[in-house]
């Protein structure tokens, strides 16, 4: 892989601050090692920063050897673990049972790091590269809160780029796509409220069970009959919580939750829209009442045709064009990288991470797993592509 010579002579050194970073996971605003590393790396290079950007968030600012163009980049990472217990018995394991980097944002901190390192050294450039650390994109909405502290009024970006490790790709390849690569995440709660009774004498009850059985089966036709099959929603019931704990008694109450999946704004607007009124349709068809508590959580990853051409122009500087793949399928999966995109136009990309000849590596696991891990070996490549896309973006 052409990665750059002096990134890759690198490696050793960001893996070691990855591995720093995995065994001191922290959740949602409540990154403070991570922020701490960070900001005590930027200060032995002389890079400018500043924090407090949604609690624990950090933007760096590297100025190239020229700034006469004008314009701004912005790179990001983010830095939240997430509530799992390590099972992969690595060397690094996570010191703090219940948390882990189990989505690989150690890695991602580490890299963004060694970008700010490399072009602090070179400043081979035009222009203004802003490095945003951000915490709490694990359903903490911590897009929002940066945006919401000023990110893009105090950091003006011109284009804004972020990059995931993807095990579901080999290593040595890039994927994005022009359009939506990740979905909106939205979480609904739902409480029918019946009426108890004797299990033996159900004609005298409200049975919320019957009814929360009856809503979760029409939920489903949101997706099959409500929208059209060129578009794209998922509608999932992730718990159903009812009943008293003995055999005979009926309870008073159900509740349901789940969550929501969609790319376009009127999709998610219309499913939203159906799913109150099929739950409230349903539990007045059986004589109960329902309250639906819909949550808008992250924004749809939707990536701009100029900010796909920028990356992925730099990533075939670095992984060659036929390892490119700029139709990648898009993923149900949510980032709220999404609410940059929304503010302004840039791309998100997936570098792969997988090992085919090791089926058993860590590094194969599904994003969220007990047994996941970062891939090291894949550091050179998401450097290296950062720093091509800022010195194809503001060439010299």
């Amino acid at each position: 892989m052409p990665v750059i010579n002096s990134v890759a002579a690198m490696k050793d050194e960001i893996a070691a601050w990855r591995r720093e970073l995995h065994q001191n996971p922290q959740t949602a605003y409540e990154e403070v090692f991570a922020s701490d590393f960070v900001a005590k790396k930027l200060t032995e290079w002389n890079i400018p920063f500043k924090r407090g950007l949604a609690k624990t968030g950090l933007v760096a600012t590297i100025k190239g050897n020229k700034s006469d163009s004008k314009k701004s980049i912005g790179l990001r990472a983010d830095m939240d673990a997430l509530n799992i217990t390590e099972k992969t018995g690595l060397p690094h394991t996570s010191k703090f049972p219940g948390k882990m980097h189990a989505c690989g944002h150690d890695g991602h901190t580490a890299m963004l790091l060694g970008v700010a390192k490399h072009l602090s050294e070179t400043r081979n450039f035009n222009g203004t590269v802003h490095l945003v650390f951000q915490p709490a994109e694990e359903g903490g909405q911590g897009a929002h809160a940066m945006l919401k502290d000023g990110l893009f009024r105090d950091f003006h970006c011109d284009h804004i780029f972020g990059l995931h490790n993807w095990p579901y790709m080999p290593v040595g390849t890039i994927g994005t796509r022009v359009g939506p690569l990740l979905a909106a995440v939205d979480e609904f709660a739902i409480t029918i409220t019946g009426k108890g009774g004797h299990a033996a004498m159900p004609e005298k009850s409200i049975d919320p069970i019957i009814v929360a059985a009856q809503i979760i089966t029409a939920l489903q036709t949101i997706v099959s009959r409500n929208t059209s099959a060129i578009d794209t929603a998922v509608v999932t019931v992730c718990n159903v919580n009812a009943g008293t704990g003995a055999f005979n008694v009926i309870g008073d109450t159900a509740k349901l939750n789940g969550t929501v999946r969609t790319f376009s704004p009127e999709i998610r607007k219309a499913v939203r829209k159906r799913l109150t009124e099929i739950t409230n349709g349903i539990a007045a068809t059986f004589g109960a009442t329902a309250e639906v508590d819909y949550q808008e959580h992250i924004d749809p990853t939707i990536n701009t045709a100029d900010g796909v051409e920028f990356a992925a122009t730099a990533a075939a500087a670095v992984v060659g064009e036929k390892n490119v793949l700029t139709d990648c399928e898009p993923c149900m999966g949510g980032e709220d990288f999404g609410a940059f995109l929304a503010e302004r136009p840039g791309a998100f990309i997936y570098v792969g991470q997988g090992v085919a000849d090791k089926p058993d590596s860590p590094h194969n696991h599904g994003l969220h797993s007990p047994f996941y891990d970062f891939n090291d070996d894949i550091i050179p490549t998401g450097v290296s592509y950062f720093a091509k896309l800022v010195e194809t973006y503001l060439k010299p």
